[in-house]
């Protein structure tokens, strides 16, 4: 690889580092062609791009980028899978699903929304993170319960009220 295409590849993953806000560092190693291939349509179901990157370039793109990534680069050692996802926890999720099968991937990092997480004992954690769609979600659901419990309360009292007063007018 010249220094040109090199240049190049680092301005793409420095690129793709700065779109992109979930970033995971997976261990891929030891899978034969058919279990990756089976990996990678996962990951394009999931909407995960997932790309086999060079440790040195990919740390140079880390270096370059704006982003902190602490400790992260300290983990490009050996295979090294990028993967790049909108959602903070499909990864983690695709993860975990997938090692039910084989005892890969491995997580060896993961950057989400400028927390880093190293090592492969945080996957549990990135699983049970949620979206920022999860979080909108609940926060309305908590809004609209207060709502609804006045709404009923004054349907059914008013029906209540009506019942008594024809009640009392019968007699």
């Amino acid at each position: 690889m010249t220094r040109e295409e090199k240049a190049t590849v680092i301005e793409d993953l420095t690129a793709q580092l700065a779109e992109n806000a979930n970033i995971y560092l997976a261990d891929i190693s030891g899978l034969d062609a058919m279990t990756t291939s089976n990996l990678r349509r996962a990951c394009f179901k999931a909407n995960i791009k997932l790309s086999v990157v060079k440790n040195t370039l990919l740390s140079k793109a880390m270096e370059a980028s704006d982003k902190e990534f602490g400790e992260l680069p300290e983990v490009l050692k050996g295979n090294t899978s990028l993967m790049l996802a909108e959602t903070g926890n499909a990864p983690a999720k695709l993860i975990k699903s997938f090692r039910k099968k084989s005892d890969r991937p491995l997580l060896k990092g993961a950057f989400i929304e400028e927390a880093v997480y190293i090592g492969d004992e945080n996957l549990e954690t990135l699983v049970n993170i949620k979206s920022k769609e999860e979080v909108i979600g609940d926060i309305i659901g908590l809004l609209q319960s207060p709502a609804k419990n006045v709404i009923s309360g004054l349907k059914s009292g008013g029906g209540k009220l009506a019942g008594i007063l024809k009640t009392l007018s019968e007699k």
